[in-house]
């Protein structure tokens, strides 16, 4: 039985993606997260908690240690911790910016450090990194969440390539809207941010949009759609090297690769405000 490693298993993608594992039976599966607390109701699945706080280096190399401890391998890594913070560039302070690098990107890469020489090791490992259709295009508002969201995308590249010659796979996952909290924190932190000041008009209107979207059922993507393109990559034994699903996810990177930059800032703008 193959062992997988979810991050941010607490709730939305990586605690959908954790369960579906769990139940299709062919991995025993580990779930990490901040507040290990949230991970009580996922032992009815069999799946283990791990406490992991990604901006903390100690607390990533003991969860690694502790599952190949238990383990003796590891098979999969779901990079899926992570969260999104918006507002006009103007306004993010910048320690909030860093913030968004050091857990959305930087605890993506320390932990596939950690689990690189085990998978060098077997000569075998897929790393599933989280990236969203925000590593492709972009829109007002959410700059430091879409420049972190490029970043992942350059890294996982750049890695599956270096990673290649030791059985390694590298896939990246690109999840457009999806029914999952991120919709509703991003808003709150773009109305705290710019709610106010020069940028609140569009701001205030952007984040009454979001909550709508999020906050209706059925008006977008669920988080089952997106675990089922991780669970097909944990899967398959040559993985694509990219998957992408969720609402609008197509069609916006359809658009971006196609119209000029002035135009898709056009239809962006116009779609957001």
């Amino acid at each position: 039985m193959k062992v997988a490693l979810i991050t941010g298993a607490s709730s939305g993608i990586g605690r959908d993606t954790a369960i579906k594992m769990a139940k299709q039976g062919d991995f025993k599966v580990y779930g990490a997260a901040r507040r290990i607390e949230l991970l009580n109701e996922l032992e009815q699945y069999g799946i283990k908690a791990l406490q992991l706080d990604v901006v903390d280096d100690p607390s990533m190399q003991r969860c690694v240690s502790d599952l190949l401890a238990a383990e003796g391998r590891i098979d999969v890594l779901v990079n899926c911790a992570g969260y999104g913070s918006c507002g006009a560039v103007e306004d993010v302070p910048m320690d909030e910016a860093k913030r968004q690098f050091e857990v959305c990107l930087f605890g993506l890469a320390r932990m596939t450090q950690l689990v690189l020489p085990k998978m060098r090791e077997q000569h075998s490992g897929t790393i599933i990194n989280i990236s969203s259709i925000a590593g492709k295009v972009a829109s007002p508002m959410g700059a430091w969440y879409y420049s972190v969201k490029h970043a992942v995308e350059g890294l996982s590249d750049s890695l599956r390539m270096e990673v290649q010659d030791f059985g390694i796979n590298v896939v990246i996952i690109e999840p457009g809207m999806t029914a999952t909290a991120w919709g509703t924190i991003a808003a709150d932190s773009m109305v705290k941010y710019s709610g106010k000041g020069a940028y609140a008009p569009f701001a205030n209107k952007l984040a009454g949009k979001m909550y709508d979207y999020y906050r209706t059922p059925g008006k977008i993507a669920s988080a089952d759609v997106i675990s089922n393109l991780i669970l097909k990559a944990a899967t398959s034994r040559k993985p694509r090297t990219r998957y992408v699903g969720g609402t609008i996810s197509h069609i916006s990177i359809f658009g971006h690769r196609w119209l000029s930059d002035k135009c898709f800032d056009k239809t962006m703008r116009k779609f957001t405000c």
